[in-house]
């Protein structure tokens, strides 16, 4: 493996005078309950997070995104926010969150927060005292309260079902139901409330007034809702997801991806644009390409979750199509395009590109990851070349906390240790998030592999110790090595935002030029192949004998 480095293409500037950094940058996520734990207590708090963020400086990303750090029960993993504006005590202090953000300043990393805006936490003030107001009072309002069909009211208002199971709607004391398109400790906020908009004005100035530089904002297409009466039952059958979009015209939806959601980022882009420089935001919007990147356009967030990509087979005809499409949606809507392979709602890709297509994952999970099995070593060269693919992309790559070690789903978590309330909530026929949250292992030895003092509030496996980072540090052709020097290359490299692809190439391989002189091919087949003419940079996997590229492998070459 041999890394040219010459300085003779143009390198954006990442810094805080740039109001574009963000265009290109590499971001890296921190879910900070399984990311480091200073204080014993099993549960990583931000403290930790200061503590090991030269680790993310030396692995050469621009930027962290820092899951809910709020007050929170943790009925949904801290996506049950009981106060906007605060830190859980389990996690630190805002003292503790400005100290972070002084920290990754000083390092030269951007911090991007997790905004939950759809909905709040059971125990959030507003909703305690909507309980205790009643029927028809403003404090009701600004939540979706509704009473129930039936002879009795006895009956759910609509339909309506929870993305993790069962009805949408709670009822209370009084007889009224509420809305909770999640759990029901998370009560759906009304956004045709004033109120509402207000506050979380105020939420958005407070944390960039603290020196945040975006917002990751969650459910981003859920807020916005048809709430005319009488309410629309969706009808059966009942499926969830963009399949569920499907079935209605374009903004159509009772509450997914609605026309009028788009008001509300214009709204929040005039209090993201007073800043200097303007605070940046993506969004988790699970829709189609063109309808996601509407939630792009420079006069709202600037930027969407491209999960099309992290959901697309290892394929390279897929994937072409869908690299093609995602970068038509980005440029039409002026913005720049994204990229993630991982994260922490999904079986991490070291494991999921090697299922065969058509593999329920949830399936896959409930057999503790043998049915079928994975093969780690294979998993994890396949993971590499997508990786090193991904980062050749025009766009931002968000990056998932330990996919810089090769992490594999600890698919094989016992049910009795499960946290996600998917599997409660699902009649355990779920089995969850979990596998994907499990606290990281930066040592080889120790009750939690470094990850603290103590031990960690999901188990380990003994394997996790060979890819702790201490065991790769250092180590040349480790994965920790690989990412480092893809980011510190691929910041040197950057020029445009396109891509020319090559068409004459062997069946199962994917090739692009970028601009500035440099170019990517990924064989996604089974068999080598040889490479075109160039200075080869980097590779996810040593070359063949022959010089030729072997399977699951990418590699850059200098033109």
């Amino acid at each position: 493996m041999t890394v040219r480095t010459d300085e003779s293409h143009s390198t954006p500037d990442l810094s805080s005078r740039d109001p574009n950094w963000w265009r290109q940058a590499v971001i890296y996520q921190i879910y900070p309950r399984s990311f480091a734990d200073a204080d014993g207590d099993g549960f990583g708090d931000l403290r930790g997070a200061t503590q090991r963020l030269t680790h993310l400086a030396a692995l050469g990303v621009d930027a962290l995104w820092l899951s809910p750090f709020y007050p929170s029960e943790l009925a949904d993993g801290g996506y049950d926010v009981e106060d906007y504006r605060d830190v859980d005590p389990r996690l630190g202090t805002l003292g503790d969150f400005d100290a972070l953000v002084a920290e990754a300043h000083r390092l030269g990393l951007k911090i991007l927060v997790d905004l939950v805006p759809n909905h709040t936490s059971h125990r959030h003030a507003w909703f305690q005292e909507a309980l205790s107001a009643g029927p028809g009072s403003p404090a009701r309002d600004r939540y979706v309260f509704r009473d129930g069909r039936g002879e009795h009211g006895e009956l759910p208002p609509t339909d309506w079902q929870s993305v993790f199971g069962g009805s949408a709607w709670r009822r209370v004391p009084d007889g009224q139901w509420y809305l909770h398109l999640f759990t029901p400790q998370q009560p759906d906020l009304n956004w045709a409330n004033e109120e509402v908009r207000a506050d979380f004005r105020t939420t958005l100035r407070f944390w960039s007034d603290r020196g945040v530089d975006g917002f990751r904002i969650d459910v981003a297409h859920a807020l916005a809702k048809d709430l005319d009466e009488p309410l629309r039952d969706l009808g059966a059958p009942w499926v969830r997801g963009e399949a569920a979009l499907a079935r209605f015209a374009p903004g159509e939806h009772p509450f997914y991806d609605r026309d009028e959601v788009h008001e509300i980022y214009r709204d929040w882009r005039k209090i993201l644009d007073a800043y200097s420089p303007p605070r940046m935001a993506v969004a988790e919007a699970w829709v189609p390409g063109a309808r996601r990147a509407l939630y792009a356009r420079p006069d709202e967030l600037g930027q969407a979750f491209n999960f099309e990509y992290l959901q697309t087979h290892w394929d390279a005809g897929e994937l072409r199509r869908v690299i093609t499409g995602a970068l038509a949606d980005a440029a039409a809507a002026g913005a720049s395009a994204t990229w993630v392979l991982s994260n922490h709602d999904v079986v991490r890709h070291a494991s999921r590109l090697m299922l065969p297509p058509g593999t329920d994952a949830n399936a896959w999970l409930l057999s503790g990851g043998h049915a079928p099995a994975v093969d780690e070593a294979a998993g994890l060269r396949r993971a590499r070349a997508a990786t090193l693919l991904m980062l050749a992309l025009p766009g931002s790559a968000y990056l998932y906390q330990g996919e810089e070690l090769g992490l594999p789903e600890v698919a094989d978590l016992p049910t009795e240790v499960l946290q996600d309330p998917v599997w409660e909530q699902t009649g355990h026929v779920r089995k969850g998030r979990d596998g994907c949250r499990v606290p990281l292992p930066w040592t080889t030895t120790g009750p939690s592999y470094g990850f603290g003092p103590g031990g960690a509030w999901l188990p380990q496996p003994p394997g996790f110790a060979a890819y702790a980072v201490e065991a790769q540090d250092g180590v040349e052709g480790s994965t920790l090595e690989l990412y480092r020097t893809a980011l510190r290359l691929r910041r040197k490299l950057l020029a445009g935002e396109s891509l020319t692809w090559a068409d004459d190439v062997p069946e199962g391989v994917l090739q692009f030029d970028r601009t500035g002189g440099w170019r990517c091919v990924a064989n996604l087949s089974g068999a080598p192949v040889r490479l075109p003419a160039g200075e080869v940079l980097l590779s996810s996997a040593p070359l063949e004998e022959d010089g030729r590229l072997g399977p699951d492998t990418t590699v850059w070459l200098g033109l």
